[in-house]
């Protein structure tokens, strides 16, 4: 837990994936944790409802965020209701829309998506059309698109690339580099997690090269046993330009892409202001 409320004090708005908390206690428990550990910044959390085709198995989205930085304005669970591709996800992107003043874009929507393995390809493909509803619905070109995509290695073969509007449209930026390793385990090495923006606007007000996996295991001195208690995925992050002169070393930090396992069963999605 004490981990976990590191990585996620780094970021302004964290994204939380597979959150399976029937209960609703994990969730609280985490931010009073945080909380303990970051004195200075005040955290709220905004979560979906369960999602998955079996109730013995679903999931939710969270994001956990800094309420002095940020602020929501919008939220849309999408329905999953595209006439001749219904059903498209296993786990529908819940889309949220935040206010940060400090940053260069001031308004962006994230959406996310925790991708099935099986269906990769299908999923990475269908959340083409929810960025197209977003954008029409909110008036926003200002999007970016985060998540485990299993977006590498068997997963997403690259003959199947092609197939991929959201590789294949030049309006849509991948920060990840694509030689990047986002797991833990040293007998991997695969880019699963991404993060994707939509528009020179918003490529412009990334800092570059700054998209890169967050190595919580060598930051933290872990051993591939610990960090594998934490997760077995790193998080990945980007660094957003600021106007602010008050703003950390002038820039912003995004961060995306953690699976949890140990007391929450998570993958964690930041973002830093």
């Amino acid at each position: 837990m004490i981990i976990l409320a590191r990585i996620i004090s780094r970021c302004d708005v964290c994204l939380l994936q597979e959150v399976r908390d029937n209960k609703g206690t994990a969730v609280p428990k985490l931010l009073q944790t945080i909380g303990r550990y970051d004195t200075q910044n005040q955290y709220d959390a905004l979560a979906s409802e369960r999602l998955g085709r079996q109730k013995s198995y679903q999931e939710q989205y969270v994001f956990v965020f800094r309420t002095n930085t940020v602020t929501v304005t919008g939220q849309y669970q999408y329905p999953d209701n595209l006439p001749g591709d219904e059903d498209a996800f296993s786990r529908e992107p819940f889309v949220v829309r935040f206010r940060a003043p400090k940053t260069s874009i001031k308004e962006f929507v994230l959406i996310p998506q925790h991708t099935t393995p099986s269906n990769t390809t299908k999923e990475l493909d269908a959340l083409y059309d929810v960025l197209q509803q977003v954008r029409k619905m909110w008036k926003t070109e200002n999007v970016m698109l985060l998540g485990d995509f299993n977006a590498d290695c068997g997963y997403l073969a690259k003959k199947n690339r092609k197939n991929v509007r959201l590789i294949t449209d030049s309006s849509l930026y991948w920060l990840i580099p694509e030689n990047s390793d986002t797991t833990v385990r040293l007998t991997t090495s695969c880019s699963y997690d991404r993060i994707v923006v939509h528009g020179e606007i918003f490529n412009r007000a990334v800092v570059p090269f700054s998209a890169q996996p967050f190595n919580f295991q060598q930051e933290y001195k872990l051993t591939e046993e610990q960090a594998l208690n934490v997760s077995d995925h790193y998080p990945v992050e980007v660094l957003l330009k600021v106007v602010s002169s008050n703003a950390f070393n002038g820039v912003i930090s995004f961060t995306c892409s953690f699976t949890v396992f140990q007391c929450f069963s998570y993958i964690i999605y930041h973002v830093l202001l």
